[in-house]
């Protein structure tokens, strides 16, 4: 009998959607935090940390250098995201927005 191939990358797009499913399922940031926790190594979360940092002083276009003085990030992340912000999927630009938006809302409630 033949084996079927997998297809990886399909493979991979569909595991991607269920993590990004699995997030959006939890209900608060106490339980984010808790399943990257989990999930990430300390360095996968410091990096993924550090790149969530800099997205609003890059938005409020704070120079690389202030970012890095202020932040300790890498010039090269710093540069990485901002290529991300204007050039990626979007997800970034969304993510602040409803960071903002949720500040906002939490502000008007306090």
């Amino acid at each position: 009998m033949k084996r079927r191939s997998i297809d990886i990358d399909q493979a991979n797009d569909q595991a991607e959607r269920q993590l990004a499913t699995a997030l959006s399922a939890l209900k608060d940031a106490d339980q984010v935090q808790a399943f990257l926790r989990d999930l990430c190594t300390p360095a996968e979360l410091e990096a993924l940390t550090d790149r969530w940092r800099v997205v609003p002083l890059l938005l409020d276009e704070v120079p690389y250098r202030e970012i890095h003085d202020r932040t300790g990030v890498s010039i090269t992340t710093i540069g990485r995201v901002a290529r991300f912000i204007t050039q990626g999927n979007g997800g970034y630009l969304a993510a602040a927005r409803a960071t903002r938006e949720a500040s906002v809302r939490n502000g008007a409630n306090a």
